[in-house]
C-alpha cells in the first residue's frame, strides 16, 4: 500500500475551506498512487477553538461534512482519514477520526478515548471502550489521535487485536516535539506495526504545533519524515516487512497476556 500524509497549518473555523484543501490533497496523493491519504486531528474545523465552536460546528458521522468527504474520496478514488468534531446519537460531543474508503464506505469511526488537559476536557466527552480494526485494502487498519498513543496500551491492544497499521492524526504542539521523535517510533517497534503520525505545522492562537509528521516502519524506522512546515509525505508499505519485524522480535507472541490481564 502506498500512503500519503497531510501535514499543514490549521484553519479554524472553516470547514468549507478545509474541505476544498482535501479535495486538492486528495488529487495530489492518488495522481502519485496513493491509496490512502491521513490528515490531522479535527482537520475539518481546527483543534484550539474552544466549546462554543465545536457545539456550533460538531456533525454526526454521517453528517454533511462526511458526505462531502464521501465524494471526494469517491471521485479520486483514495481512502481518507479526516479528524472532526462529532455530535454523538448521545448528544455529546467528541474528538473522532473516520475512515472513509474509496468507494466512499465509513470503515470506522474512532473518538479519542485519552483527553489531553484542560484543553481537551473543556471540548469533549472521552470515547468508549471501542478500539475498532477493520481491513482496508488488505491491511488490518487501527486508529488512535494524538495523546492516545502516547499510552502504549493502546498500541499494544490493536496489535493484539491484529492492527498491522496504526493511524494517529494528532494536534502536537511545542514543547512535545520528543513524542514526534521518539515516543512514536517506539510504538511502531515495540509492535511490529506500521505507523502514520499526522500532525499540524504552524499556530492556531497561543498554540504553537511541532510539524514532524511520519511514517515509520515496523522497525522502528523513519519510511518519511516532515519538517515544520506544510508538505505532503509519501511511503510504501510492504507486507514483508511486518513478517520480518515479528519473526525478529516477537513480542507480540511472546507476551504472557495471562500476567497483564485486568
Amino acid at each position: 500500500m502506498r500512503i500519503a500524509l497531510f501535514q499543514g497549518a490549521p484553519r479554524p473555523l472553516d470547514v468549507p475551506g478545509n474541505l476544498e484543501r482535501l479535495q486538492h490533497q486528495a488529487q495530489l496523493a492518488a495522481a502519485r498512487g496513493a491509496q490512502l491519504l491521513v490528515c490531522p486531528e479535527m482537520y475539518l474545523s481546527g483543534y484550539n477553538i474552544g466549546l462554543t465552536q465545536v457545539e456550533r460546528l460538531a456533525e454526526a458521522e454521517d453528517g454533511p461534512s462526511a458526505m462531502a468527504v464521501v465524494e471526494i474520496a469517491q471521485a479520486h478514488r483514495i481512502a481518507i482519514v479526516y479528524g472532526y468534531p462529532e455530535r454523538g446519537d448521545d448528544g455529546a460531543l467528541y474528538n473522532s477520526v473516520q475512515l472513509i474508503d474509496a468507494h466512499g464506505r465509513s470503515l470506522c469511526n474512532y473518538r479519542k478515548t485519552h483527553l489531553f488537559g484542560e484543553l481537551d476536557r473543556a471540548m469533549f466527552s472521552a470515547g468508549a471502550d471501542h478500539f475498532p480494526v477493520v481491513e482496508l485494502d488488505g491491511w488490518k487498519v487501527g486508529m488512535l489521535i494524538c495523546y492516545d498513543i502516547e499510552f502504549p496500551e493502546n498500541a499494544r491492544r490493536l496489535a493484539l487485536a491484529g492492527a498491522e497499521l496504526i493511524l494517529v492524526p494528532t494536534a502536537n504542539m511545542t514543547p512535545y516535539d520528543f513524542v514526534c521523535q521518539v515516543t512514536v517510533r517506539s510504538r511502531a517497534q515495540e509492535n511490529q506495526c506500521y505507523l502514520v503520525y499526522a500532525n499540524y505545522c504552524g499556530a492556531e492562537g497561543e498554540i504553537q504545533y511541532c510539524g514532524q509528521s511520519s511514517i515509520i516502519g515496523p522497525d522502528g524506522s523513519l519510511l518519511a519524515m516532515a519538517g515544520r512546515d506544510e508538505c505532503q509525505l509519501l511511503a510504501e508499505l510492504e507486507h514483508e516487512r511486518l513478517v520480518q519485524g515479528r519473526e525478529a522480535f516477537p513480542y507480540l507472541t511472546d507476551l504472557r497476556r495471562e500476567l497483564h490481564r485486568g
